[in-house]
């Protein structure tokens, strides 16, 4: 009898084992000594002023990180899949796997394309990350993303958004590929004249898409976006984002391009002013025996057009070249340097959403006055698994 309940038992893992495809473990450690240094000029006196920090970071190369994802095949050319990706510190151990912040998604794809639900990155974060060398990691990263995920601007959905529902165009379209992406903002709906961002408002959603083309070396997308981050009665305001991104593969040298313009909308009962973000970045990888050179060049051009705002308008720029050196297909050593030059006047009275350093994550130093340049060094090891 014990034997026969053994091999029912036996019998019904391997049905259920058979029914389903394994769970795959994944993630990212990725280490490094930092050098972050911030130089601006008291707006009263004139004087520079100097702010620096060592410290060992985490995400120089590529983002820590700790996920589980699977997919299960239900015939017919159907499957179901689940992604869920939680970001790690390393460097200190204080995040584990508390969210999933990183992607949440469950998604049922087949010759239709793929629809996504949960939280995922958005169409177009995308061309920022995947059209720059240092793929928006470490000190590295492009001005454009600085600019765009700075907390001046507060656009929550630059990056990722949550609840919401995407579709992929199906992979076999002789290149083109797409997505679109629409994000609820999930607040309740009353009858009532106040508007919060908890009561008929509009605060949180996004919508977006990304459509673009790749086959062999060349790699083309556009893509289109907006979130309103605020929608009370006396204020609604939009952030609008359009980039247009590419590369090309000649082989023993890799090029990269990217156009962004950034609007943040500000529309009253008064009337409607909008700040504008303009930038470019050009950038290159080159294969060197087991490691690769990296390197960029992006800027970008303010015209803030609110109330209050005087001075000559800000450009920030960004140089940044790396080395990445491959011991084996997971591991690998990197080094990074990094200078912005902000360039504006005494007078300028805006919120320079380009002051952050050339920092990341808690790696970054403060300034005092109005920033003029920052530098960054990143010396690390990055582990895949």
């Amino acid at each position: 009898m014990k034997k026969t309940l053994t091999a029912f038992a036996a019998l019904a893992v391997c049905g259920l084992a058979s029914a389903q495809s394994s769970v795959t473990l994944f993630g990212v450690v990725d280490a490094g000594v930092t050098y972050q240094s911030n130089t601006a000029r008291d707006t009263v006196t004139g004087l520079s002023n100097k702010q620096s920090k060592w410290s060992l970071g985490n995400s120089g190369y590529n983002s820590s990180r700790i996920g589980f994802r699977g997919t299960e095949d239900l015939g017919g050319g159907l499957a179901a899949s689940f992604w869920l990706e939680a970001p790690i510190t390393n460097d200190d151990g204080a995040t584990g796997i508390s969210t999933f912040s990183r992607r949440s998604t469950v998604s049922l794809s087949g010759g239709f394309g793929e629809l996504r639900l949960g939280r995922d990155y958005t169409p177009t974060f995308w061309n920022d990350t995947v059209f720059d060398p240092f793929g928006t990691n470490g000190s590295g990263t492009n001005v454009i993303s600085t600019v765009s995920g700075n907390t001046t601007i507060n656009n929550a959905n630059y990056v990722r958004a949550s609840n919401s529902v995407g579709y992929f165009l199906p992979p076999n379209l002789g290149g083109f590929y797409g997505q679109v992406q629409y994000s609820f903002a999930e607040n309740t709906s009353t009858s009532a004249t106040s508007t919060t961002a908890a009561t008929s408002s509009s605060a949180g959603r996004y919508v977006g898409g990304r459509f673009g083309y790749a086959n062999g070396p060349l790699d083309v997308a556009l893509g289109v976006g907006q979130s309103i981050a605020v929608d009370t009665t006396t204020l609604e305001r939009k952030v609008q984002t359009i980039n247009l991104g590419a590369s090309y593969d000649f082989g023993p040298v890799k090029l990269f391009g990217e156009l962004s313009s950034v609007k943040n909308k500000f529309d009253t009962a008064l009337g409607n002013t909008h700040d504008s973000y303009n930038g470019y970045l050009i950038g290159a990888t080159v294969p060197v025996g087991a490691g690769l050179i990296r390197a960029s060049y992006s800027q970008v051009r303010y015209n803030e057009g609110t109330a209050g705002i005087t001075g000559e308008d800000p450009l920030a720029r960004k140089l940044a070249i790396g080395y990445v050196h491959n011991l084996s297909k997971r591991t690998a050593l990197y080094a990074t340097v990094a200078r912005v030059n902000n360039r504006n006047d005494v007078n300028y009275t805006g919120g320079l959403v380009s002051a952050s350093t050339t920092g990341y994550g808690s790696t970054g130093v403060g300034f005092s006055g109005l920033p003029r340049s920052s530098t960054g060094y990143d010396f690390g090891i990055r582990h895949a698994f």
